[in-house]
């Protein structure tokens, strides 16, 4: 009898593993898209017989043995379809013994698996998009959330890469070029780490093994390229950020926002990590934007409350954010950062101007900082309408009942 207990473990250990047995089966055939079925599919197996029966003694050896026989049958159809069937005989599948060798082995193929996505066949977009369905985990729903474009144009996106990946015939390995792929790589570990800090949809605030998986990705780049500032600057954001998740929920799970939080609960640990690591890197000479956020992230995570965060030096942070990446969202928290020092009435004139900009227009995000600015300048009603707005605008539900909740307690 399966237990719930036994099912969330094994739920847990198939979504660490799956990105790993995708880079195994892909460096063993190649075959991109018809590995990542294969692999789905060995997954949905486990996911049955594991808590029925027990997790085997080698999970990764099991998952990439079944995905294996089915990538061959899936081959064999492909082939026979193609009326190719006399190259069957030329696959290099390793024999079972050698294959149960070199899976028992402790080698971890996601890195290779991450920067073989970010190929240079693909457009940056398309880079993104199919790391995050092949390494991150996330659904296409999610990515095309995380784009801000329609499910069906992320589905299609995601198959031509995937076709395109398949019809350059670059082996699987890390390329010697590594380094020229690095952004698309850095922005895919971001977004993989926000989706896990701030779910776009469902009903928990965070999804932890996104995040936790992100920071694991970015530690094996960092590892590969420890003189590159950005990497560090990425991996340091993420720890600033990830500190602070014990306290954002309370008991409840209900959202608890960063002015009051219990500061106690932060990890003083990854916040001592991530600060070593910006202190590091910041003198080095001009600073990326994953610096810059880092910066601004410890400037938060080293006020002892609320009140006595430094609002001017973030402010002056932002402003310089704004000189090498000006986006919507950056400009978005820089009208909280002006509106603290300045006052709200400055903060709002600034979202006048983001009420524009069609790729921020219809994010919750802009009416809920509309919203708490509004109650700082003492007008209840409109904040009250605001929240509202934002609330339906929202996919969370924690944060679709902290909008409402903060409606209400204006009525």
């Amino acid at each position: 009898m399966t237990t719930p207990d036994a099912a969330g473990r094994a739920e847990d250990l198939l979504r660490e593993l799956a990105p790993q047995v995708l880079g195994a089966l892909v460096r063993r055939y190649g075959h991109f898209d018809l590995a990542e079925d294969a692999v789905q599919e060995a997954l949905l197996a486990a996911a049955v017989q594991w808590p029925r029966d027990g997790v085997p003694e080698n999970p990764r050896g099991w998952l990439v043995k079944v995905a294996s026989r089915r990538l061959t049958d899936l081959l064999r159809a492909d082939q026979a379809r193609r009326r190719r069937e006399d190259t069957v005989a030329a696959w290099r599948e390793l024999p079972d013994a050698a294959a149960g060798a070199a899976e028992t082995a402790d080698s971890d193929d996601t890195l290779i698996l991450l920067f073989m996505c970010c190929h240079p066949a693909l457009s940056a977009a398309s880079q993104i998009a199919l790391t995050l369905r092949a390494v991150g985990g996330l659904s296409t729903a999610e990515i095309a959330r995380a784009f801000l474009v329609p499910e069906a144009t992320m589905t299609r996106r995601i198959t031509r890469a995937k076709r395109a990946v398949k019809e350059s015939g670059v082996p699987f390995g890390l390329p010697p070029g590594h380094a020229e792929r690095l952004g698309a790589v850095l922005h895919v570990l971001y977004l993989v780490f926000n989706e896990g800090y701030a779910a776009t949809s469902g009903p928990d605030l965070a999804r932890t093994e996104l995040s936790a998986e992100a920071i694991r990705l970015a530690r094996l780049v960092r590892r590969l390229l420890p003189g590159d500032g950005e990497v560090a600057g990425l991996l340091a954001l993420m720890l600033l950020t990830d500190a602070r998740r014990p306290a954002r929920t309370g008991p409840d799970g209900a959202l608890v926002p960063m002015a009051e939080q219990d500061r106690a609960l932060w990890n003083a640990e990854q916040i001592a990590e991530g600060i070593t690591l910006i202190s590091e890197v910041l003198p080095r000479g001009e600073p990326g934007p994953y610096q810059l956020q880092a910066a601004i992230a410890a400037v938060h995570d080293e006020a002892p409350s609320s009140a006595e965060t430094d609002w001017p030096q973030i402010m002056a942070l932002y402003g310089l954010l704004l000189r090498i990446d000006d986006n919507p969202v950056v400009r978005l928290n820089h009208a909280v950062a002006a509106a603290m020092v300045n006052g709200p009435a400055a903060g709002l004139v600034l979202l006048d101007d983001l009420a524009a900009d069609e790729r921020l227009a219809s994010d919750h995000r802009l009416h809920a900082v509309r919203a708490h600015l509004l109650e700082m300048s003492g007008d209840p009603a409109a904040a009250r309408a605001a929240y509202q707005e934002a609330a339906r605008r929202t996919a969370s539900l924690p944060q679709e009942r902290y909008l409402n909740a903060q409606a209400a307690r204006l009525s």
